[in-house]
């Protein structure tokens, strides 16, 4: 099983596990499924960003859903110009859309490096960076925000 077995001495059965791994697969899928027939641009009913709302500055996942809903309909410029980090946010879904159904088909899911501490630390150093470059108000890297 991939998921630790003792969690503070609860044991976590293999059927549980590919439960809650379909139901993760399918959560993702709908929410892709919603993305892409959903045009973030027309409707007012998506969340707002907080941040974006309360300072007027982007944060580093402004701009996905509406970059989604581009990539989905093949348009990969508009979606890099709404968020220039799409394609790693691409990957890590995909990735871990692809692990989820194997664990819930065969019980073994690929190896979670998403969730690797060296992982985990270079992304949000990598989004540190791009959220501050993305709000600086001079012309290259204004082109970032969305």
């Amino acid at each position: 099983m991939q998921i630790e077995e003792h969690i503070a001495g609860y044991q976590v059965s293999a059927a549980a596990e590919r439960s809650m791994a379909a139901g993760g697969a399918a959560f993702l899928a709908g929410g892709s499924i919603f993305v892409a027939l959903v045009d973030p641009t027309k409707f007012s009913f998506l969340p707002v960003c907080p941040l974006y709302s309360i300072t007027g500055y982007a944060c580093p996942g402004c701009g996905l859903t509406r970059g989604f809903h581009a990539l989905f309909h093949g348009d990969v410029v508009t979606a890099l110009d709404f968020n220039v980090l799409i394609p790693i946010w691409a990957a890590i879904f995909l990735y871990v859309f692809v692990s989820l159904t194997l664990l819930a088909i065969r019980g073994k899911g690929l190896p979670m490096w998403p969730t690797a501490p060296r992982f985990l630390w270079t992304f949000m150093i990598v989004l540190l960076v791009f959220g501050v470059i993305r709000n600086i108000p001079a012309y290259p890297f204004t082109v970032l925000f969305p």
